[in-house]
């Protein structure tokens, strides 16, 4: 994305702050986004801050888009589960394709990185992709107008997708990416939901509008507890746990954001330290470099995506006082080397190496070099950011590193 030039609009008169612009009680309770930094923001625009402003107008447009999109439900598929229930959420292995030497290509055989568009015939996952978005950003919205229409929306989407009988996607994922011809569902399909901290985020910004009922608050919350439980004692909860690369990491993510949107504090912290501390000395290098995502046919794409699961738990880790920015394991692993290491590709003055079968994302790589600029001033990116002047969000300024 590049950075729009940053100046007033008129049309903000219609969409400055309903309540008081600034105060102690407005303080959210989020977990990735930084209560500190959504304060200043407020404090920006009651102060017509042009920069703030503008940020304020990009929210405010997206967020009347997503006042037109949902509600969301898994039970709008038209394919049943193997349960012969529909509220059971279910998506097909990315990755897998009919063998041509079988007459009903059975069973489908896996080529890695390479999407068969059989997968978006149920639409499952890009439901629950949605959901996170919109709920998100009709959270900040909320946060920053205090416009009951987005409260409301947002409201409606999470009604319909945790708690309307009708329509309630049941708390597990035993049917998360099947693959046909060899099993119902898998372990690794719990990555479909590693959105799910903006979506947690966003329920947070919303837990105090009158809009969102206290009953369907703790309802969610009720839904995500019996979500975690299944995560850490189902054969494919456990399953996805000892999974030793960016499944794993995103399973950490989600399990610890969900303990601490369930007031489960303690496990959080558990987590990170039994869990999350292991995986950075068994996933890395001591040089910082990933060997199991290096192993894949987008090995730069899912480098920095399991960096990006990393750099999403030291900032969960932080709720709970643990520093997994400068962590060090007992092999002299860190997410500091891990940054480090693929620094020198990002910025062009090494080839990269390994098998990547599509363009390197480069926009992960340099959202995770906000975030490290922050947390590691002794690594120099200005040869970085020199090659990248453009690139960012106006939405940052209100959000943090966040988008």
């Amino acid at each position: 994305m590049k950075i729009r030039k940053l100046y007033a609009l008129p049309l903000l008169a219609a969409v400055m702050l309903a309540r008081p612009a600034f105060a102690a009680e407005d303080t959210p309770q989020t977990f990735l986004l930084k209560p500190a930094v959504l304060l200043h923001g407020k404090q920006l625009i009651a102060q017509h801050d042009p920069a703030a402003e503008q940020a304020l107008a990009d929210l405010v447009k997206d967020a009347g888009k997503a006042l037109t999109k949902g509600p969301y439900s898994v039970v709008y598929k038209s394919k049943l589960p193997p349960s012969g229930d529909k509220h059971d959420y279910m998506s097909v292995g990315p990755y897998w394709w009919p063998d041509p030497s079988k007459p009903d290509g059975l069973p489908y055989i896996r080529k890695d990185g390479e999407v068969n568009p059989e997968r978006y015939a149920v639409k499952d996952l890009d439901f629950h992709n949605a959901l996170c978005k919109d709920v998100y950003v009709l959270g900040l919205a909320w946060y920053y107008t205090g416009q009951s229409k987005y409260a409301a929306h947002a409201a409606k989407l999470l009604h319909t997708w945790f708690i309307d009988p009708a329509t309630r996607m049941n708390p597990h994922l035993n049917y998360g990416q099947a693959i046909p011809g060899i099993t119902e569902g898998r372990g690794i399909g719990l990555i479909d939901m590693h959105n799910v901290t903006s979506l947690l985020d966003g329920i947070q910004l919303l837990k105090d509008a009158p809009e969102l009922p206290a009953a369907d608050y703790k309802a969610i919350q009720e839904w995500y507890k019996q979500f975690l439980q299944w995560m850490r004692t189902s054969p494919i909860g456990r399953d996805e746990a000892d999974e030793e690369n960016n499944h794993g990491t995103w399973y950490d993510v989600q399990a610890v954001a969900i303990a601490l949107f369930t007031g489960q504090t303690d496990l959080a912290a558990d987590l990170l330290k039994t869990h999350t501390q292991t995986r950075i000395d068994n996933q890395l290098r001591e040089d910082g470099s990933q060997p199991h995502e290096l192993a894949r046919t987008l090995s730069w794409n899912y480098s920095q995506f399991n960096l990006s699961a990393f750099f999403e738990l030291a900032q969960l880790a932080e709720n709970v006082k643990i520093d997994l920015w400068h962590y060090e394991s007992p092999g002299k692993k860190s997410l500091k080397k891990a940054f480090a290491w693929m620094l020198p590709y990002a910025e062009k003055t090494k080839a990269w190496e390994h098998k990547q079968i599509k363009p390197m994302d480069i926009d992960g790589y340099l959202r995770l070099a906000k975030q490290a600029g922050q947390q590691y001033p002794d690594i120099d990116l200005k040869p970085l950011w020199e090659q990248y002047k453009d690139y960012g969000s106006s939405r940052t300024l209100l959000t943090g590193y966040f988008d």
